[in-house]
């Protein structure tokens, strides 16, 4: 620090407190109008700014290219203007598919008559429903509870028809444990999560009950949020299959594009070196000999960090921990690329690069509140997840400072190593 005429400091964000400005407030409201098609995309006011606060490092020759940092990433999915009673037809349908894969897994018996599945609007006052920290259910069933109680009567049948070899044991008490409603509900979720059937809802079992929860923050029952993280296994976009996580935005609106994003271990993809390749060429003005695979490679994929999997007991979130790359496609064009690094305790924003065609979208900052969000979101998955980390904080370079909006912010002191409170800090 003492030899550096620019002193770097991490900063970081607890998620939780995060407050958006009305800038940022702006950008994501901007991104719903380019959905909806009712955005001016010729009038383009934010592309010098969206240029100048792009993750770039201090020009002064004390830093080198390793001092990028990334900019902004994330954004708060829009919310849906479909009817309930569709979405509430579509979920009971996909329940009902849940519950034919069970039958075929041979873990309900294909000799019973099952009950169809039913969802109704979900409120939050119903405490029993909710799971903790997560408020903005949508959506409820009991099909758990109709399948328990079928299974249930089939046993105690079965029992009439053996006399006294079930003598003094309730038909309740013969239900396996596995059968209850609560073990029904999570296999029934577990097997929602594995596919597309319930895209824009998070689906999590609670007592028994099979609840479905908008992603989007301010969600209700009439205005549903579109945004869902689905753990699976899905080909890439080179065709290679690794595990993601699949925010899909907007697939059952009507809006006129459609916003996805696509969070997967760190790899190398031509698709995405070319997006690299275009960015520094005409952002960074970089000469185009110093771009190569290699480099890219080494500065972007490579990574020091060992992949941990879920583990589905709340410790690891669905994705696991690790190295990342999370794509932003419209319309199956891919127009950014965050790199972030997920930890026991944050998210980790390193890197984001994007298509210069859509510098009116300011990218970075959209990409900076998702990744927000996305720590808000997992921390039912994962409570320990509570930061998000911006990188390094370089007060005296003005392309560093965009870093600052972000509040509640903290800045790590050098010499004792604790946060600063944003009161104390630079910006406070």
């Amino acid at each position: 620090m003492s030899t550096t005429c620019c002193p770097s400091y991490t900063i970081r964000l607890k998620a939780a407190d995060f407050s958006p400005s009305k800038e940022q407030n702006r950008v994501r409201k901007r991104m719903e109008r380019f959905l909806d098609g009712t955005l001016d995309t010729k009038a383009k006011p934010e592309l010098l700014e969206d240029l100048n606060t792009s993750k770039v490092a201090c020009e002064c020759e004390c830093h080198g290219r390793s001092n990028l940092a990334t900019v902004e990433t994330s954004v708060d999915v829009e919310e849906d203007k479909n009817e309930p009673e569709q979405f509430m037809h579509y979920l009971s349908d996909a329940i009902d598919k849940a519950v034919q894969a069970c039958i075929e897994s041979e873990t309900f018996s294909a000799n019973l008559q099952l009950p169809k599945a039913s969802v109704k609007g979900g409120s939050p006052t119903k405490k029993k429903k909710l799971v903790k920290g997560l408020e903005n259910l949508s959506y409820t069933s009991n099909i758990a509870f109709q399948l328990a109680a079928t299974l249930r009567r089939a046993r105690s049948e079965k029992k009439d028809e053996k006399g006294s070899e079930f003598s003094g044991i309730s038909a309740e008490d013969q239900l396996p444990s596995e059968l209850t409603p609560r073990r029904i509900g999570e296999k029934l979720a577990r097997s929602l999560s594995q596919t597309d059937e319930t895209s824009g809802f998070l689906v999590q079992a609670c007592n028994g009950h099979l609840n479905f929860y908008s992603i989007a923050e301010h969600a209700s029952a009439d205005k549903t949020g579109e945004e869902k993280s689905l753990s699976k296994e899905s080909s890439t976009r080179n065709g290679n299959k690794r595990r993601c996580m699949v925010r899909c935005c907007n697939c059952c609106s009507g809006k006129r594009r459609k916003l996805e994003i696509l969070l997967k271990r760190s790899s190398f993809e031509r698709e995405e070196f070319e997006l690299y390749r275009r960015y520094q060429l005409k952002v960074h003005k970089d000469n185009p000999d110093d771009i190569t695979e290699e480099g890219y490679e080494s500065f972007l994929v490579d990574t020091p960090l060992v992949f941990v999997p879920s583990t589905g007991d709340g410790s690891v979130p669905p994705c696991g921990f690790g190295s990342f790359h999370q794509s932003y496609v419209i319309d199956g064009r891919l127009v950014a690329v965050g790199v972030v690094d997920i930890l026991p305790k944050c998210l980790s924003s390193k890197y984001l690069f994007w298509d210069p065609d859509f510098a009116f979208l300011s990218l970075g900052k959209y990409s900076a509140l998702q990744e927000i969000s996305w720590v808000k979101e997992n921390r039912v998955h994962c409570p320990s997840l509570q930061y998000y980390y911006l990188g390094y904080y370089i007060h005296s370079c003005s392309k560093m400072r965009y870093k600052a909006a972000y509040r509640p912010s903290e800045l790590l002191c050098p010499l004792r190593y604790q946060y600063v409170p944003p009161a104390l800090s630079f910006f406070g």
